[in-house]
């Protein structure tokens, strides 16, 4: 289980931020659901029987059973049933930023890419059979659109099938199989089958990307599901007045926060773009002459919404730009007492030795601009 530093938290909830835009702006809604729920409710959802030898389980003095989430979905079914649903209301995107715990081996632990706690980017999306085509490709849309204003590259995408322990009949799994394929071809997505390796309920998409040294970890998903609105009694009311059962959608574009994290820090070697980096400026002094206006300049970037520090240790100059370097801060703005007096700043970017000399007022607008993420820049 993670402990979050700082920085590290600092990169997470700007990630989390990002993403919750995205899925706003493509007409999720945000939900929260409990964190243990009664056992009754993953033995109604299959959950119990399929997965229970991975859900930490505690007994209450009264008797009762609890057990923390390993998933979001039996949760999310819970919030639909609530209130009488109609073919108008569907699609339903619900969205939840889910904290779950599975009892992985030990063995199968690795770092931040395989944890026994972690958040999912979780979202299940309710609609008619009708519709499953049509959402599938606006999920592959907004997930290759996500992956790229990340700059991470896609590496596969398997479509994984049937496995031995499952829930519903092969008839049921023969036209999800069939529509979930169909479903992605019309999306414009070639996929690599993998026979066994579904999810209990239903088949599902795998979208896999590659780590520094070649491993391929599934991240994004898409699972095309019948089984829970049936176990968990989820229903609409169809144009001829008859209920209907949903079908259920379930999506994440991350998968785990976490390991997504991990990809991304491989990806970028560290050295992350500015709208994402934790400490997007650090203001560096040349002489304890500029120590005021150091702390002026930083006053003034994180005004505009920069990730800012200042160094003003009795250091020399040219100890702290190759210190900031080696910690990979896109911009280090140096001043000194030519630079107090004239209201200016140089700007040193990670990876150049140059350095630019602008105005506070140039330097504040152009950085400002520069850290908007992807989606609030227009791309």
């Amino acid at each position: 289980m993670v402990f979050w530093h700082p920085k590290g938290w600092t990169l997470y909830r700007t990630l989390e931020a990002y993403i919750c835009r995205r899925l706003d702006a493509d007409g999720y809604h945000e939900v929260k659901t409990p964190q243990i729920l009664d056992r009754g409710l993953w033995e109604r959802s299959g959950h119990w029987e399929k997965f229970g030898h991975a859900m930490f389980v505690c007994e209450t003095a009264e008797g009762e059973t609890l057990a923390v989430k390993p998933m979001n979905c039996p949760g999310h079914v819970q919030i639909f049933n609530v209130g009488q649903k109609s073919y108008r209301d569907l699609p339903l995107r619900m969205a939840e930023f889910g904290a779950c715990h599975r009892y992985e081996p030990s063995g199968a632990l690795h770092g931040i890419m395989r944890v026994r706690a972690f958040t999912q980017d979780d979202g299940h999306i309710f609609c008619r059979e009708d519709q499953i085509e049509s959402e599938t490709e606006k999920f592959v849309r907004l997930l290759y659109s996500v992956y790229a204003d990340l700059d991470v590259t896609l590496h596969s995408v398997k479509l994984a099938l049937r496995p031995d322990l499952r829930a519903g009949s092969d008839a049921v799994w023969d036209i999800a199989e069939t529509k979930l394929e169909r479903a992605a071809r019309a999306a414009g997505v070639e996929v690599e089958l993998l026979p066994g390796e579904g999810a209990f309920y239903g088949p599902k998409l795998e979208f896999h990307l590659r780590d520094a040294i070649g491993r391929t970890w599934q991240c994004g998903t898409l699972q095309l599901d019948f089984v829970l609105p049936e176990r968990l009694d989820a229903e609409y009311v169809e144009t001829d007045g008859s209920k209907q059962r949903p079908v259920m959608l379930h999506r994440a574009m991350f998968g785990s926060m976490e390991r997504f994290i991990g990809i991304l820090i491989e990806n970028y070697a560290g050295a992350f773009p500015l709208w994402l980096a934790p400490v997007q400026v650090m203001v560096a002094t040349i002489t304890s002459d500029a120590d005021d206006y150091a702390q002026a300049v930083a006053r003034r970037l994180k005004a505009a919404g920069l990730r800012v520090e200042a160094d003003v240790r009795n250091e020399k100059i040219n100890y702290k730009v190759r210190e900031h370097s080696l910690t990979k801060t896109p911009v280090i703005a140096v001043v000194g007492r030519r630079e107090a007096e004239e209201g200016k700043v140089a700007l040193r970017r990670f990876g150049s030795d140059g350095q630019t000399i602008l105005t506070l007022d140039e330097a504040v607008a152009l950085l400002a601009n520069e850290a908007l993420p992807p989606d609030l820049a227009g791309g």
